[in-house]
């Protein structure tokens, strides 16, 4: 497994992944799945921000990040999504796509990454919590899906560069 930069061909692949979570899943609280047009778009804007895991011959998961909320204030803040094919969840490969995404939020200057998580998504919580990311609230019913309620749950990570240029490791097992 490898990860590397996003590239337009690889949107297919992406909806492929995201879109069933769309369908199937309160994951995510976005009733609209994504169009292969649109996910280009996304990857030629975001350019290094959009890495994806492959494999020898497909794409198996992918995570990218944005600036968290609008204004110059908020530019050092950045709020990340990761998905990964079904087949790849537990098994590890998250933990490599993010220290990835960590890395290269770093370089671009990213002093913190927030994750909004479905609450109806325990293991996404225990996941970033695994790799550093704090709790730091929740706010209750503030989702719509599948005819219920949902509450999101709010993690971050703050990334301190060490000197030899690697994340904080802090909260993180060994």
């Amino acid at each position: 497994m490898i990860v590397r930069q996003a590239r337009v061909g690889d949107a297919e692949a992406i909806c492929e992944i995201f879109n069933p979570i769309i369908r199937h899943s309160t994951i995510t609280f976005t009733t609209v799945e994504r169009r292969v047009d649109a996910v280009q778009d996304d990857i030629r804007a975001r350019g290094p921000t959009f890495q994806v895991l492959e494999n020898e011959t497909e794409v198996l998961g992918f995570a990218t990040f944005g600036q968290f909320r609008s204004g110059p204030g908020y530019a050092r803040t950045a709020e990340h999504s990761i998905h990964l094919a079904a087949s790849l969840r537990g098994r590890g490969m998250g933990r490599v796509l993010m220290q990835r995404l960590e890395q290269v939020a770093i370089e671009q200057g990213i002093h913190v990454l927030v994750a909004g998580i479905s609450g109806s998504n325990p293991a996404a919580v225990a996941f970033h919590e695994a790799i550093g990311f704090d709790v730091v609230g929740r706010l209750p019913e503030v989702g719509f899906k599948a005819g219920a309620y949902l509450d999101l749950v709010l993690m971050q990570k703050i990334l301190r560069p060490r000197p030899d240029g690697a994340p904080d490791t802090r909260g993180q097992p060994g």
